[in-house]
């Protein structure tokens, strides 16, 4: 089984297109320690792996503590311990030789399922990831953040720029282990990216904070393969917000996507 239908799969069992984002912020805990934190991740994932098919890892919630943020890192995978998929949401993309050890470090070292890149420095950035046939390659594609106006929609001969970073990826997808990161606040851009992308999993941050349209995001990633709706803030974004409390917000999104699928 590839790594796209490994996906496909691990939703349809939790009947579930839910990501969480494991972002947490230890200052906003009613206990800032590292150790705590480390806990307190683990009883977050014990609390909703039952609901959830993908958890993502922000590094840089976890690398600005150094070698004990590492440690933590390391800890992610473990505790999921295979009963969810896994991504590294850590943006890498560089020439050939230093995404050769960003691969290493992350799918062999670390034990990520999957990560995401950055497409900015052309395919043989992206290669060296690819080339791990069983892990997962999400490639920043249309993203959420304002700033994706100053370049990915900049048009070139009349073609948006996003558009050949989706082209590539098509071609590239030979081990069919690719997938896109998709904003869901471009809801008018949804259209777009479908007519242009071949049947590949989307990763669709930007709900709830960010305003995304849960409903027309689920249905147009579901038309163009799979799409996972990734939410962070708006499920653990709350001063000492308890595991019970996160538990409920997850269901509670779990509830309305499956009402939507």
């Amino acid at each position: 089984m590839n790594f796209n239908e490994k996906i496909k799969s691990k939703c349809l069992e939790k009947n579930n297109r839910l990501c969480l984002g494991l972002d947490v912020d230890n200052n906003l805990l009613e206990n800032n320690s590292l150790d705590y934190m480390n806990s307190y991740i683990e009883d977050i994932i014990n609390a909703t792996i039952d609901l959830c098919p993908i958890y993502k890892v922000n590094f840089s919630f976890y690398e600005r503590y150094g070698s004990k943020g590492y440690k933590i890192l390391e800890k992610i995978p473990e505790y999921i311990n295979n009963r969810a998929i896994s991504i590294a949401d850590a943006k890498r993309g560089d020439i050939g030789n230093s995404s050769i050890y960003y691969a290493k470090s992350i799918f062999d070292y670390l034990g990520y399922d999957s990560i995401t890149v950055s497409p900015y420095m052309g395919r043989d950035s992206i290669e060296p990831f690819i080339n791990y046939k069983d892990k997962g390659v999400f490639v920043l594609g249309l993203t959420s953040n304002i700033g994706s106006n100053d370049f990915q929609k900049l048009n070139v001969n009349n073609v948006a720029v996003y558009k050949f970073v989706i082209k590539l990826c098509n071609s590239m997808n030979k081990y069919n282990n690719i997938g896109l990161v998709i904003g869901a606040t471009n809801d008018k851009d949804l259209k777009d990216v479908e007519s242009v992308s071949s049947p590949m999993p989307w990763l669709m941050p930007g709900i709830g904070f960010q305003g995304g349209n849960l409903e027309k995001s689920l249905k147009i990633g579901e038309e163009n393969f799979l799409s996972i709706i990734n939410v962070s803030r708006g499920i653990l974004t709350n001063k000492n917000k308890q595991v019970e409390e996160i538990k409920e917000a997850t269901l509670n999104y779990t509830l309305k996507i499956r009402d939507l699928i």
